[in-house]
């Protein structure tokens, strides 16, 4: 079958003369034409919905890549300084352990007591009371408020803020109040608070 034989039919051929339900007698180029064009549609459409899916799916795929690239940065530079981390954690863990050892024990009171006694007379300070409130429990330490109450000058007092801050327990001073007294000095009242750890939360 050459192409002057294809297209014999169509000298007679009008294309309004085109119906769906007699497309079986149609020339037999019409039909190849038309087959043509329908197979291009199914192809096109079939490739089209298929490449919007695997675009679908290739996003996903780089958004994932991306997360992962990043995870695997952070654990290799992590990984890369872990003996850093670890030294970094033994430096604290020693660190820690010094500050406990700060921490008075309930036997290291009555010395701390003394301690601080000691200070405000070597500072030039009168003591009129010291006084061991109630304990306050935290999560991880026990505080021990102490009032102290004190007579002397402006200078007295400095220099006991700063014996006390010197001593080798942890001491901090709060809540001070100075008022002029009769005899031409002045009166202080000032809360030290020491701390302990809290054995039952330690436990």
């Amino acid at each position: 079958m050459n192409l002057s034989e294809l297209t014999e039919g169509l000298k007679d051929f009008d294309i309004n003369d085109l119906d769906i339900n007699s497309a079986g007698s149609w020339p037999l180029i019409i039909k190849i034409i038309v087959w043509a064009i329908v197979l291009s549609i199914v192809v096109f459409l079939g490739y089209y919905l298929k490449l919007n899916d695997m675009n679908a799916q290739l996003e996903k795929v780089a958004a994932k890549e991306k997360v992962l690239k990043q995870d695997y940065k952070q654990k290799a530079f992590k990984a890369a300084n872990l003996d850093t981390y670890r030294q970094q954690m033994l430096d604290m863990e020693k660190s820690f352990g010094a500050l406990v050892k700060q921490l008075p024990s309930d036997t290291e009171v009555p010395g701390l007591l003394e301690d601080i006694t000691h200070t405000g007379l070597g500072s030039g300070l009168e003591i009129r009371s010291i006084d061991l409130q109630a304990e306050r429990a935290a999560e991880f330490y026990v505080e021990l408020p102490i009032e102290i109450q004190v007579q002397g000058t402006y200078h007295d007092f400095g220099s006991f803020v700063s014996g006390v801050a010197s001593l080798p327990r942890i001491v901090t001073l709060h809540d001070f109040s100075i008022t002029p007294s009769g005899s031409g000095l002045l009166n202080m009242k000032i809360t030290a608070k020491t701390f302990r750890y809290n054995d039952k939360e330690d436990q």
